[in-house]
């Protein structure tokens, strides 16, 4: 699996940052991002907070668990 630059917690980080005013462009120059990457994290992560993110992780945790319980069982 590709490795990222940047963890989740971070590309929140980034969103908030565009949430407070700062332009899009202005950052993704400044992180170093395409305009592409900010949308997709926009699309994926946007309106999340810190502890909604680790509720996210641990519920895709958790259903991995399941599905490969469900492959052994098949």
């Amino acid at each position: 699996m590709k490795r990222t630059r940047f963890s989740e917690s971070q590309s929140v980080a980034i969103l908030k940052q565009a949430d407070a005013g700062v332009k899009v462009k202005d950052l993704c120059r400044k992180q170093g991002i395409s305009d592409a990457t900010y949308y997709n994290w926009k699309a994926k992560y946007g309106g999340l907070k810190a502890s909604d993110l680790k509720r996210l992780k641990e519920l895709e945790g958790e259903l991995g668990k399941l599905k490969r319980m469900d492959a052994d069982l098949a």
